[in-house]
């Protein structure tokens, strides 16, 4: 966990036992109406091909977890939903992205219901509180599905450092930038690459340079919220998405981050017990608004393109952007990243 600069915890808000206890009886009471609703909409979370009933199944087995999420503060990998979804989605034979978008239909349905539920009677006080519920609820089943599956599989999670997948990334990507266009939440995206990973590889050998990006991904891991997406974006790159974040709140951390990369990793050749320290450069994106138009795979670009700027200026540092909103960019990179 971040120490120092970090977002208000969710603990810091008053979502007590009593509260949470009456959005998932809602939950319960308006379910055959938040599932209708989200499966109305699911053919635009590439679930056409999906028959109907599968959808519908699908999305009864996510609101069970959101459910049991909200109710409990938490979510039990152990629950039977869970189990359920994991064969749903072996037998409808989708993708994660799809499955992820289906997660947020769900949350935004719930939201929709929940807006017009007289018993909550929700007020500029408690409804961020029950807003944030529901994220979070469809967080934890985004993350459970990833952790439950039979065979954890490299499209879900990386072997060396065990975080999350490029392609999970930018599922979750694509379900923020759905939720801010609808909601006004600005978000950051932060690009963290190893400096000179090349040169250690080349000195000390390719294992101490999965050491490297091991204890990286630890470092990370570890600094951010659990509530934060971490995921390792190519071989020697980590990307962190921070929802609802303001600028200035975004930039120390990425700062606090590549500080804490330098201070705790002076590693050792286990040949020579040389040691080498081992660096990182930041790239900062924050999307303070967006639309439709807006894709991933764009933003993940304009990331990496910040981060060549702060190798270019001499490695070791963060540089900033704002995400360019309505300009067509290229969806590959022309060539590595500065090492």
């Amino acid at each position: 966990m971040a120490t120092g600069i970090s977002r208000a915890d969710a603990s810091d808000a008053p979502d007590t036992v009593e509260l949470r206890l009456l959005v998932a009886r809602s939950l319960q009471q308006r379910s055959e109406e938040i599932v209708n609703d989200a499966v109305a909409v699911s053919a635009f979370a590439d679930m056409e091909s999906i028959a109907l009933v599968d959808r519908t199944r699908l999305a009864n087995v996510i609101l069970q977890l959101i459910t049991h999420a909200v109710r409990e503060g938490t979510l039990d990998s152990d629950a039977a939903a869970a189990t359920e979804l994991e064969r749903a989605y072996v037998e409808t034979a989708i993708t994660v992205r799809s499955l992820f978008n289906v997660v947020y239909l769900m949350e935004r349905s719930a939201l929709s219901e929940l807006s017009v539920e007289e018993s909550l009677g929700a007020t500029p006080e408690t409804w961020p509180v029950i807003s944030h519920m529901l994220r979070r609820a469809s967080f934890d089943v985004c993350a459970t599905f990833s952790e439950t599956r039979d065979q954890p599989s490299s499209e879900i999670t990386d072997s060396l450092t065990a975080l999350h997948t490029r392609a999970v990334f930018l599922a979750a990507l694509e379900k923020e930038i759905q939720r801010s266009e609808r909601l006004g939440h600005p978000f950051a995206l932060i690009l963290i690459d190893v400096d000179r990973l090349a040169e250690i590889n080349a000195t000390h050998g390719y294992g101490a340079g999965d050491f490297v990006i091991e204890r990286v991904g630890i470092v990370v891991r570890n600094y951010f919220r659990e509530t934060d997406w971490v995921a390792r974006s190519s071989g020697d790159t980590f990307a962190v998405l921070l929802p609802e974040i303001q600028r200035t709140d975004a930039q120390r951390l990425a700062d606090r981050v590549r500080i804490m990369v330098q201070e705790r990793l002076q590693l050792s050749d286990y040949r020579s017990e040389e040691r080498f320290p081992v660096t990182v450069s930041v790239g900062v994106l924050v999307a303070e608004t967006v639309d439709r138009s807006v894709q991933a795979d764009q933003l993940l670009v304009e990331a990496e393109e910040t981060v060549a700027r702060a190798k270019k200026a001499g490695r070791n540092r963060v540089a900033h952007a704002d995400a360019i909103i309505g300009r067509a960019v290229i969806q590959t990179r022309p060539g590595p990243l500065i090492d």
